[in-house]
This record gives structure tokens, sequence and C-alpha cells, in this order.
């Protein structure tokens, strides 16, 4: 038995039922959240496209289907809804707080922000 293997894992025959029912919850959450990941990307190009969208909202628009897009990806794509990934979502969501705030400051004392 190599050490890369389930240990709890059964050896031999069909998986327990257990198992197959969080394969096939996994499987339809998967195929679900790519549905929707598809349904986000084409909504983008179909509305810059078709100038359905403003000029003055199209890139905040965009950055917002983006936002939402990248935090369904870690949570589904990358398993950070799971388990023991509780450090890893705390240095990620400060990470991205400290560089909204340094980006909002930059563009704040080079002018593009007039308040």
């Amino acid at each position: 038995m190599s050490s890369h293997e389930d240990p709890s894992a059964p050896l031999q025959g069909a998986p327990s039922k257990n198992t197959e029912r969080k394969l096939k919850n996994e499987t339809r959450t998967q195929l679900i959240s790519f549905l929707l990941m598809i349904f986000i990307t084409s909504m983008a190009f179909i509305s810059i496209g078709s100038d359905a969208v403003p000029n003055g909202f199209a890139i905040p628009f965009i950055l917002m289907l983006a936002g939402v897009q990248v935090v369904l990806q870690l949570y589904f794509f990358m398993h950070m809804n799971e388990k023991g990934t509780g450090w890893i979502n705390v240095m990620i969501w400060s990470g991205l707080f400290v560089a909204a705030l340094t980006v909002g400051a930059l563009m704040f004392l080079i002018g593009e922000v007039k308040y």
C-alpha cells in the first residue's frame, strides 16, 4: 500500500452507499457551479457586446461579475468550503482586504478619485 492512498477506502469491491452518496452530491455541486460560471461569463460577454450596460457602469459591472466568479471558484473548485480551511480563508480574505485598501489609497493619492 503506497502512502498516497486513503487508508479508510475499501480495497476491494464497490464503494459504500455513504461514499456513493457523497460522490453524487459532490458531482452535482461541481456541475451546477460549472454551469453557473459559464452563465456568468456569457452574461458578461453578451452584456458588453450588445451594449446592454451603459458605458459608465460597464467596468464596475464586469468587476462585480469577476468578483462573484472568483468567490465561487475559490469555494467550489478549490474546495475552500471544506473543514480544515479556516486559516486559508482568513489569510486570503485578509490579503484581499489589504490589497483593496492599498489600491484605494493609491488611487486617492494619484488623483484618480476626485472627492
